[in-house]
């Protein structure tokens, strides 16, 4: 098991939930400053937010549909400069779905993506950074408000709604206990 302390957040992972991206203990205060960040195996990096809340003792997950295909996603897109990844996955969260809250600093792991709606008949090929965010509220008004769904689903309908395998394994493993006692 891999215990990771930050200010706000204590994230324990065990191993084996892991498969699907490496622990991103690296990235935890280093400030973007590209927004196109491709890595040495040619995919472009993103960011995501977990939005995580708990009724009745039940983890609930945040998902909303893509503006292009509809699908079932996190909220996720560009580092933005001048933020941490963290920040910027913190950012999408509230332009995408109006949502608040305390982010973690660090990524629980990584899935991988194609984009195939882009630009001149481009097909994108992302890997995306996953952060966890315990829900705190939901603004009035956001920037893409009424652009996408938003539901609130268990753990377990998030992985059947998802269509991407690593997102769904991430998911699939995800329990805010492991973020520490003061965050579920």
């Amino acid at each position: 098991m891999i215990v990771v302390s930050t200010n706000r957040f204590t994230i324990a992972v065990k191993e084996h939930q892991r498969t699907s991206g490496a622990l991103n203990v690296t990235y935890q205060d280093e400030i973007v400053t590209e927004k196109r960040i491709e890595m040495p195996d040619g995919r472009i990096r993103q960011v995501a937010a977990l939005v995580y809340r708990v009724k009745k003792e039940r983890p609930e997950i945040l998902l909303i549909t893509s503006r292009g295909t509809g699908r079932w996603v996190l909220p996720k897109g560009w580092p933005q400069i001048g933020k941490t990844f963290a920040q910027s996955a913190r950012t999408e969260a509230f332009e995408e779905a109006g949502v608040r809250g305390d982010i973690a600093p660090l990524s629980i792991g990584t899935y991988t993506y194609e984009k195939h709606d882009m630009y001149d008949g481009e097909v994108g090929d992302f890997i995306v950074d996953v952060f966890p965010m315990l829900f705190s509220r939901q603004q009035k008004n956001w920037p893409e408000r009424g652009e996408r769904r938003l539901e609130w689903v268990s753990v377990e309908e998030s992985v059947q709604r998802v269509e991407e395998p690593g997102l769904k394994a991430l998911l699939a493993t995800f329990d805010p206990k492991l973020l520490g006692p003061a965050k579920h």
